[in-house]
C-alpha cells in the first residue's frame, strides 16, 4: 500500500471525516485489520481562516506548500488537500513538490461526467461558490454548468459552515436552511447537487433532496484509496 500525505486541519472536523472514510474504504477493499497508510500535517485553521478572510491567498498557499514539502520529504507518494476551499491554492501546493496532488474538483468532475449530468448546484463556502478556481475548473475541464444559491443564501450557507460545522455544532434549524437552499437549486434546474465543502456532509446528504448528491469528501477519498492500493500506476499531475 502506498503512503498518502494529507494536508488537513481545515477544519479538524472535516479531516476527522477524511480519516474515518479513508480507513473504512481501505478495510472494505483489503479486509481484516487493514487500515490506511497516511501522513497527516494538520494546520491551525484559525491562521488559515484569517488569511482567507483578508484575501491573502499567496500567503496561505506558501503555508500549505511548506507543509506539502514536509510530507514529501517524509515519504508521501501523493498528496490529498482535505478541503475544497483551499484548492484555491492547489497550484502553489503542486508546484512546491514533485509528487502528484489528487485534485478534489477533478475527482468530482469525473463522477459528474460519468453520471451524465450537465447542470449542477453547488453548496460550499462563499470563497468556493463565488470565485472561479472551482466552478471554472468544473466548467472548463468537464463542461458543467454550475449554479450557486442567491447572495443571501450563500451568506447563510457560509456562516453555518464556519460558525457551526467547523466547530462540530449540528443544528436542526440549519439543516432546514440547507434543505430550502437545495430545493431552490433543484427548482432552477440542477440535475444534481455538489456538497462542495467537506463539512457539509455532517449536516445534509442524499435524503435531504430529490436529485443525486455528490459528496466531495467521499469522492476524493475513493480516488485516494484507488491510488493507495494500485501500486502499478501513478496518477497524472
Amino acid at each position: 500500500m502506498r503512503l498518502l500525505g494529507i494536508l488537513g486541519g481545515m477544519s479538524w472536523t472535516s479531516t476527522a471525516e477524511y480519516y474515518r472514510v479513508l480507513n473504512e474504504e481501505v478495510a472494505r477493499e483489503r479486509g481484516g485489520l487493514h487500515s490506511a497508510r497516511v501522513l497527516l500535517h494538520s494546520v491551525d485553521f484559525a491562521e488559515v481562516a484569517a488569511l482567507q478572510r483578508s484575501g491573502e491567498w499567496d500567503a496561505a498557499g506558501a503555508l500549505l506548500a511548506d507543509a506539502a514539502r514536509g510530507l514529501e520529504a517524509s515519504g508521501a507518494g501523493a498528496l490529498l488537500l482535505a478541503t475544497n476551499t483551499m484548492h484555491n491554492v492547489a497550484d502553489a501546493v503542486q508546484d512546491a513538490v514533485s509528487i502528484p496532488l489528487l485534485h478534489i474538483a477533478d475527482a468530482t468532475g469525473e463522477r459528474l461526467r460519468a453520471a451524465g449530468l450537465t447542470r449542477v448546484g453547488l453548496l460550499a463556502t462563499a470563497f468556493t461558490m463565488e470565485q472561479d478556481f472551482y466552478t471554472g475548473r468544473l466548467a472548463g475541464k468537464y463542461g458543467l454548468d454550475v449554479i450557486v444559491p442567491e447572495a443571501d443564501e450563500r451568506a447563510e450557507v457560509h456562516r453555518i459552515i464556519f460558525d457551526e460545522l467547523c466547530r462540530n455544532v449540528i443544528r436542526p434549524e440549519s439543516r432546514e436552511v440547507y434543505r430550502r437552499v437545495m430545493t431552490g437549486l433543484v427548482a432552477r434546474g440542477a440535475q444534481g447537487l455538489i456538497l462542495g465543502c467537506t463539512e457539509i456532509t455532517l449536516l445534509v446528504g442524499a435524503p435531504d433532496t430529490t436529485v443525486p448528491v455528490f459528496d466531495t469528501t467521499r469522492i476524493h477519498v475513493e480516488d485516494a484509496v484507488r491510488w493507495m492500493l494500485d501500486d502499478a500506476t501513478t496518477p497524472q499531475r
